[in-house]
């Protein structure tokens, strides 16, 4: 389970209406941030509480003073840094939070993604660290998100450089729509902030043993446990820990079928025991031995990008019977930020759900670049083969298009060639004419 949260602060960095600031003691009732009799009152009060003028200046109540992104280069910006956070929490007022916290991260200039379930709350934000930072504090103001588990990473002076330059109407790459952008926020609701398929299964109520990034290489290095990637195929095949079994999902709702037709010996076991009693005495004792032996499960030890997922797969599997189960606390990001390079069972670079697309150790900026056309990490090597063509297909997704699709998508990159955004002045409209014939012959045989 989770570790009891600090008591939040009497005092928050900005007052906004409807929060009770009042410390928490053991005796009192902890009180909500979103009381539901009145949840419209907080998301009217936070324009009125923080405001980004023309001339980029966010002011606030206190005498703090930071300034918004903004493309005018007059204007004085600080480091940008990226923060990726979950909790787990029983939110069944979820959506009354959407307006006020979409409202904030608009007014602060933070970008970036935030899903909203029944179950928590799953992010990832990008701004200059004092907007970040309040934003986040501002979260934990509902005592059931308080101790938000969280990583953060600074941003690399080239995707600082396009972050600063960005709005809303600049142009994009034809396809490109990576899991956030660097000029808006999207602030969503969902069933689960991380899909399963099983809302039997709940971190709130148990979840695995965590392991320090400090502690990892001892556990995973022990033969006697069985090393588990959570994450997904396009994932895992840019890097991984040495000796870590990968499921091979496309998807997180696939690891439970994974793992019942991994340990599906398990359920033999179960049968071959019920019909013992059909076989001759002699043979009892054998056959229950073997029957015993195969309800033996290993000792877990799972890991994902930031841990949400881990959180989610250890529930699952102790609700399955599994008596160890261990998960890497705060994920791959915190082993790459926190072990040597030296001391590293990490091999490759790690996916990330941001503009990034990959880190390294230290979290350092990674090689790997996004295939606009099916959204997964390339390399140099890849954009090099025959197959790739730029926001059209990689070697990943090429075979998988068909010629239909990909005319499309060329489509889509010229409009962005011409026209710098992508459907141009007639954005919505259908074209009047079909691209040239020259790019038609050019790809009639694929």
């Amino acid at each position: 389970m989770f570790s009891s949260p600090p008591k939040p602060h009497s005092k928050s960095p900005f007052s906004v209406s409807g929060v009770n600031s009042n410390s928490i003691d053991g005796n009192s009732k902890p009180e909500l941030l979103f009381p539901q009799s009145n949840p419209h009152n907080l998301s009217s009060s936070v324009k009125s509480t923080v405001a980004c003028s023309n001339t980029g200046a966010i002011r606030q109540s206190m005498t703090t003073v930071s300034q918004c992104f903004s493309s005018r280069p007059e204007l004085e910006l600080g480091s940008l840094v990226v923060v990726s956070f979950y909790k787990f929490a029983d939110l069944p007022d979820h959506a009354d939070f959407r307006k006020p916290l979409k409202d904030l991260c608009e007014e602060l200039c933070v970008s970036g993604g935030i899903i909203l379930a029944p179950e928590g709350i799953n992010g990832s934000i990008c701004g200059i660290r004092e907007s970040v930072e309040r934003v986040l504090a501002f979260i934990q103001r509902d005592v059931r998100l308080n101790g938000l588990r969280q990583v953060e990473t600074p941003v690399s002076p080239e995707q600082e450089a396009i972050h600063h330059g960005h709005s809303s109407g600049s142009p994009l790459a034809a396809g490109e729509d990576a899991p956030f952008r660097w000029d808006h926020v999207r602030v969503k609701l969902k069933k689960e902030i991380v899909t399963l398929g099983m809302p039997s299964v709940s971190p709130i109520e148990r979840v695995g043993t965590y392991v320090s990034p400090e502690e990892w290489n001892e556990i995973i290095s022990d033969p006697e446990t069985v090393v588990i990637d959570v994450r997904n195929t396009y994932e895992t095949r840019i890097g991984k820990f040495k000796g870590a079994v990968d499921p091979c999902t496309t998807a997180f709702r696939n690891f439970p079928a994974w793992v019942e037709n991994q340990f599906a010996w398990n359920q033999e076991g179960n049968e071959t025991q019920a019909n013992v009693e059909k076989e001759d005495v002699s043979e009892i004792t054998d056959k229950e031995d073997k029957a015993e032996k195969r309800k033996t499960l290993p000792r877990i030890a799972m890991y994902c990008t930031g841990g949400i997922r881990c959180e989610k797969a250890s529930s699952f599997l102790l609700s399955q019977g599994f008596p160890e189960v261990y998960h890497l606390k705060g994920g791959i990001l915190k082993y790459l930020e926190e072990v040597p390079k030296t001391e590293s069972l990490w091999e490759g670079e790690c996916f990330v759900f941001d503009k990034r697309v990959s880190v390294e150790h230290g979290l350092a900026q990674g090689t790997h670049k996004l295939c606009y056309g099916c959204k997964q990490p390339i390399s140099d090597e890849d954009m090099e083969a025959p197959e790739y063509e730029y926001a059209v297909s990689c070697p990943y997704c090429y075979s998988k298009k068909s010629k239909e699709e990909k005319e499309r998508a060329r489509a889509r990159q010229t409009q962005y060639e011409e026209w710098g955004v992508i459907g141009g002045p007639d954005k919505g409209r259908r074209p009047a004419t079909k691209p040239d014939s020259s790019r038609k012959s050019n790809s009639s045989s694929i």
